[in-house]
């Protein structure tokens, strides 16, 4: 099983100081995040796509090759790309590059995306936005099959057999499929075969494994070889030395987040009750010892009928630069060990 971290590269205001880095300063540190991550042994880094102030995420290809070239094993991917107000040919020609930089450690996973500031600033019609993805799909994984593509869709103007380069170095190309909560993102992925990632930033993520049956199902019927899926999970959370000290430095800038997008979405803002109760043993918050967050690896993989990947989403506005490099050393050199030596256990 992999384990990884993704990021939406959000702004930081340092606790200790109530000071608010600049963009130049978090970016910086972004890049010493994720050659940290290299060096102690975390298995992939993804990075985000948003069009808002507060994150620092809206070219993730650009900041994925300046990591690229820092970098020798990790596999890097977008978290996601907003692939509904994306030009396929483009994102396909920025992420073979990507490829090319990082010598074959390049992914993507596309998805429609939870946030909605792209569409009127690329002049996009949002009640566009799920055929929008389904169009935009289907060319991005024709694209990956051949260098030039006969293909017209609704949104886009038609290729004619175009050449589209350069070409990656993997083949092919690894395309996921990220996902919430829609049955249908669920079928899609499988009827297409497609490696699946799973995004669950609240609730019990036992809940989803009915749509995951569905994505199992959906791929045997297309007939996909079950042994050829993959299934990933992204989830919030961070590792320290203990689970208390886990839970709070995660808090202030998880309530500080949530906060603000449940008042612009409607939704009531996170109290330390509900927070402490999604860090119980099936709860979505990934907050913990090293042994602790293994533990919970495992039983959420058994719980979904095995995973391939686990990634923690560590944005957080709070949590200064040296507690978040702590915890990603914790998660390379602790936490994959264990769950690579339980699984190998379980195994013989």
């Amino acid at each position: 099983m992999q384990i990884g971290i993704d990021s939406f590269v959000s702004t930081v205001t340092d606790p200790a100081t109530g000071i608010t880095g600049s963009p130049t300063e978090r970016v910086a540190q972004l890049l010493e995040e994720i050659v940290h991550a290299d060096r102690s042994g975390v298995d992939t880094f993804g990075i985000g796509e948003h069009h808002r102030r507060d994150f620092l995420d809206s070219a993730p290809s650009m900041l994925l090759a300046a990591a690229a070239a820092r970098t020798e094993r990790i596999r890097l991917n977008s978290a996601v790309t907003v692939l509904s107000a994306s030009d396929p040919v483009r994102v396909f020609q920025q992420f073979a590059t990507l490829d090319l930089i990082s010598g074959g450690r390049a992914e993507l996973v596309v998805g429609r995306g939870s946030f909605t500031e792209s569409f009127p600033l690329f002049g996009l019609a949002l009640e566009d936005y799920d055929e929008l993805f389904e169009e935009n799909l289907d060319l991005l994984l024709k694209l990956r099959e051949s260098e030039t593509v006969e293909w017209s869709g609704r949104h886009r103007p038609p290729l004619t057999g175009q050449g589209v380069f350069p070409r990656p170095v993997q083949d092919p190309f690894p395309v996921w499929v990220g996902v919430g909560g829609s049955p249908q993102s669920f079928v899609r992925a499988g009827a297409l075969g497609l490696p699946l990632m799973v995004a669950i930033i609240g609730g019990e993520p036992h809940r989803f494994r009915p749509l995951v049956d569905l994505y199992r199902e959906a791929a045997r019927r297309a007939g996909h070889a079950q042994e050829d899926l993959k299934v990933s999970v992204h989830v919030p959370g961070m590792v320290a030395e203990t689970t208390k000290e886990a839970a709070d430095l995660f808090y202030p800038g998880f309530a500080q987040m949530f906060g603000r997008i449940g008042r612009e979405r409607g939704f009531p803002a996170p109290t330390r009750q509900s927070y402490d109760a999604q860090r119980g043993p099936t709860g979505a918050l990934f907050l913990g010892d090293p042994d602790t967050i293994a533990t919970k690896i495992l039983a959420m993989s058994e719980a979904l009928g095995g995973i391939d990947r686990v990634t923690l989403q560590m944005t957080n506005e709070r949590l200064s630069h040296e507690h978040l490099l702590a915890s990603i050393g914790l998660l390379g050199t602790e936490v994959g060990p264990l769950v690579a030596e339980r699984v190998a256990t379980t195994a013989g």
